[in-house]
């Protein structure tokens, strides 16, 4: 049976989603080549999370907006990106995001098709990115970069579907398809991050060029702002 089948009937709640394991176990290899590439270019230490809890989030916005009030409720709370997150460190232990990695599959509307069913409604996936990309930007506050980047596939995401002005109301009205790291405006601040959607499924490799690069540049904006030498190893 396909992944999209089992997709369809975990939401019957008769099987495990094993089509999101897949998903996450192959952006998870994507990472790791990233990972690869950058410690062959730089003498840096990085960190991997697998989540962000909100307490380490709000920990950090009350120290870098200490006249601004932050609130969660329950420290077991935390953000999980498919991809987790992937942080540089500096000499004092100080961790900074260079990647922050989504994939999203959403659409089975095309067996429904085929096996003369009514379609169904979209957007589940998209609201949980939604409210993913709020707490990442808002943790972003403080840096002039959003190393987020989204990963999306499936017919919802087809040239001829509505949704992808959803995707757009989440990319702050950027583009798809394209790498928004620096923030752009000045009044007004739009850390858009990039959201590469489309029908068909995006390979490793091509997830592998489009993560370096974030990672890269993230880690040249921390050099240029913080100091490179802050964070080479001896």
């Amino acid at each position: 049976m396909s992944d999209k089948h089992l997709l369809r009937k975990t939401r019957k709640g008769t099987v495990i989603n094993r089509a999101s394991r897949k998903q996450e176990s192959e952006i998870i290899r994507a990472l790791d080549e990233v990972i690869g590439k950058i410690k062959k270019d730089q003498k840096i230490d990085l960190e991997y999370q697998r989540c962000w809890y909100l307490k380490a989030i709000v920990e950090g916005l009350r120290k870098q907006f200490p006249k601004i009030e932050f609130h969660h409720y329950f420290n077991s709370t935390y953000i999980r990106p498919d991809g987790g997150i992937l942080f540089i460190k500096d000499r004092n232990g100080k961790k900074y995001p260079i990647l922050i990695a989504e994939v999203k599959n959403q659409g089975t509307n095309d067996l429904r098709v085929k096996e003369g069913l009514s379609v169904q409604s979209k957007g589940n996936a998209v609201e949980r990115l939604g409210k993913n990309v709020i707490g990442l930007r808002t943790a972003l506050s403080n840096e002039s970069i959003f190393p987020f980047v989204c990963f999306g596939y499936g017919c919802d995401f087809s040239p001829a579907s509505t949704i992808l002005d959803r995707i757009v109301t989440i990319a702050m009205f950027g583009k798809l398809n394209k790498t928004y790291l620096h923030n752009e405006g000045e009044a007004v601040k739009f850390n858009r991050g990039s959201f590469y959607f489309r029908n068909e499924k995006w390979s490793i490799n091509e997830m592998v060029d489009i993560m370096h690069d974030i990672a890269e540049r993230s880690t040249q904006y921390y050099f240029s702002k913080y100091g490179k030498k802050n964070f080479l190893k001896d």
